[in-house]
């Protein structure tokens, strides 16, 4: 059986393609303009990495804020699920998920076959989120994407506000009118969110296996910090943790008739989602 699982997010669109237990393609993208052309593009590409076309497809999950608006979707399911069972079904010790997403910040707890036993998610708020990463970054002149990097060689930090992305901007903008070094104000960035995800986090019971998924867990800084925050090490998945949620989408789809088990076998991943 050939499933798929496609997460169409705030910031990008992720598609996964399995058989059994191997990822036979997955994909990431910047979303387009509606969540349908984002789906669309996304599948498309993973489909022609793979070599298939949606007719070989046997069943579609949904996810995401777009999951809604999927087409060719049979089935959707949230988010939580998803990045819970993606996460499990890449690792099957882990027990706590943290996401952090484009809009959001979820901590889930699963239980021993990946299914959501509890989760808790940040206010509506873009503090903690990769937005807030990405409006910070641009105001000192950096992509978001290199801002954990920047951050690493940082001998000490600033202040910054960790209670609101306006109050966080504002603080930034001081910072570099008082001609801070922007490798300290990439720290205090990445601690600023870090300790709002770990204000939410700890109002759950934290387990040793857990991961950290959603675009922010590429930010080495800030799992760093969540990591001596929480007195955990954050297991790293097998793949890009971007695609956990595109991965429990599609294993949803294969399950969708027995929800209840997963075969303990080992994932197959291909080289090019590999971490």
């Amino acid at each position: 059986m050939i499933s798929a699982g496609c997460d169409v997010g705030s910031l990008t669109a992720k598609a996964v393609i399995i058989e059994g237990n191997r990822i036979i393609s997955a994909k990431i993208i910047p979303v387009a303009e509606t969540p349908r052309s984002s789906s669309e593009k996304v599948m498309t590409e993973a489909l022609n990495t793979a070599g298939l076309t949606m007719d070989d497809i046997n069943c579609c999950c949904s996810t995401g804020y777009g999951r809604h608006d999927i087409p060719f979707a049979r089935m959707n399911m949230s988010e939580i699920s998803c990045h819970g069972l993606g996460a499990f079904w890449l690792d099957r010790s882990i027990r706590t998920i943290i996401d952090i997403g484009g809009q959001d910040c979820k901590v889930i707890s699963v239980d021993e076959n990946g299914m959501m036993n509890d989760f808790i998610m940040n206010e509506k708020c873009a503090a903690g989120t990769g937005r807030s990463l990405e409006i910070l970054s641009k105001a000192i002149g950096v992509d978001y994407k290199e801002l954990g990097d920047i951050a690493l060689p940082a001998k000490k930090t600033v202040e910054i506000s960790s209670k609101c992305s306006i109050f966080m901007e504002l603080d930034v903008m001081r910072r570099l009118y008082q001609e801070a070094d922007i490798r300290e104000i990439a720290y205090a960035i990445n601690h600023a969110v870090a300790k709002r995800v770990y204000g939410l986090a700890r109002t759950l019971k934290i387990h040793n296996d857990t991961c950290v998924t959603g675009g922010v867990s590429k930010n080495v800084s800030i799992c760093n910090q969540l990591e001596e925050m929480l007195s955990i090490t954050i297991k790293r998945l097998p793949l890009d943790p971007q695609l956990a949620g595109a991965v429990g989408a599609a294993v949803f789809a294969m399950k969708h008739g027995d929800l209840n088990k997963i075969e303990d076998e080992s994932v197959k991943i291909p080289e090019e989602v590999c971490v």
